[in-house]
């Protein structure tokens, strides 16, 4: 089985903010999360989509 990685447009990750804190994400490629420190959150990219829902987002 393959092991294919969803490639995320990296234009798009630099406006894209946590909508908790507004502070600035970083990109997991390992996990494809986008993690915000300040909020302690990851949210999910699927299928090259962010998810940017606290709801959706699990806790550091």
């Amino acid at each position: 089985m393959a092991d294919v990685q969803q490639s995320v447009d990296r234009k798009l990750l630099e406006i894209l903010v946590c909508p908790v804190t507004k502070g600035p994400l970083t990109y997991d490629s390992e996990t494809q999360e986008l993690i915000s420190k300040r909020a302690g959150l990851a949210y999910p990219i699927r299928d090259g989509i962010p998810i940017m829902l606290e709801s959706e987002a699990r806790e550091l």
